[in-house]
């Protein structure tokens, strides 16, 4: 049986402070995108660090708390399990870095695609506002929006133009 690794110096760390530096550098992404309207000079970078790096910063975080405390008895096959598995600061941690790293991901996916689709960077802030916030709900924000933004009277004079 696999033991969990246990040594190591980013190993020592308390669950805690990937919690608290997880947060700090998903704010961080969110920051970058919420600063970086979609024309400005260095918003392809800005949303470079927001949708790719950080995300990927908090992947790591989270592979390496699993690494370190396995599952212990928790699971995926119950909510029984699921509540096992997050009742484990660890695991909670980590629940807590999948999170930033998906909700700051789909927030610049929707970033560039408002930008492509030309949708003011102030209609984008309560989108993105709402996407940190409650993830899946800011998600489907923007796809009622993108319809409606795609179907107004002014969208087809230009495409027709």
């Amino acid at each position: 049986m696999p033991q969990p690794l246990t040594s190591g110096l980013l190993l020592q760390l308390d669950p805690a402070v990937f919690f608290s530096l997880g947060s700090k550098l998903a704010l961080l992404g969110w920051a970058a995108l919420v600063l970086s309207p979609y024309r400005v000079s260095w918003a392809a970078r800005a949303r470079w660090l927001a949708g790719r790096l950080i995300p990927l910063l908090l992947a790591v975080a989270y592979v390496l708390l699993f690494a370190t405390n396995g599952m212990g008895d928790g699971g995926y096959d119950s909510m029984a399990a699921v509540q096992r598995l997050l009742a484990q600061p660890a695991l909670l941690s980590a629940g807590w870095l999948h999170y930033l790293a998906f909700d700051l991901f789909v927030g610049s996916w929707i970033a560039e695609r408002a930008g492509r689709l030309g949708l003011p960077h102030l209609v984008l802030l309560p989108l993105l506002a709402l996407t940190f916030l409650f993830g899946p709900a800011g998600l489907l924000a923007f796809a009622l929006l993108r319809e409606v933004w795609r179907r107004r009277p002014a969208a087809g004079l230009r495409e027709a133009a």
